[in-house]
């Protein structure tokens, strides 16, 4: 897999680094969401999953911690195909804030970097 940057400081020969992170949370959103669908038995018959990466001023931001700068900012937009009532398409957007890379990434990380 090669990751890269736009022509400005890359070559554009891949997805970003930042691509990359957003496809990792859409799928982990309609992978999370087809398992509940299924094992509830509900006609969920699609998902689209649109996820973007920005950066935001930390003043615009209501619920962050930081108050200054820029702070990092993932819009998700999911779509949901199958005659699903309004009780269970809320309850899908519910669980796909409980998927696993979601949770990962709202929670705090401990990085650790070593040479080799």
């Amino acid at each position: 897999m090669t990751a890269d940057e736009p022509t400005l400081i890359g070559t554009d020969t891949g997805p970003t680094p930042y691509d990359l992170l957003a496809a990792a949370l859409g799928a982990c959103t309609s992978m999370t969401l087809t398992l509940y669908a299924e094992r509830k038995q509900w006609p969920l018959e699609s998902i689209t999953v649109l996820v973007r990466h920005g950066k935001i001023h930390a003043s615009d931001c209501e619920d962050c911690e930081s108050t200054d700068g820029r702070v990092g900012r993932i819009d998700t937009a999911i779509e949901l195909g199958g005659p699903l009532s309004d009780e269970q398409r809320e309850r899908l957007l519910e669980i796909a804030n409980k998927c696993p890379v979601h949770r990962t990434l709202k929670s705090e990380i401990n990085i650790q970097t070593r040479l080799v």
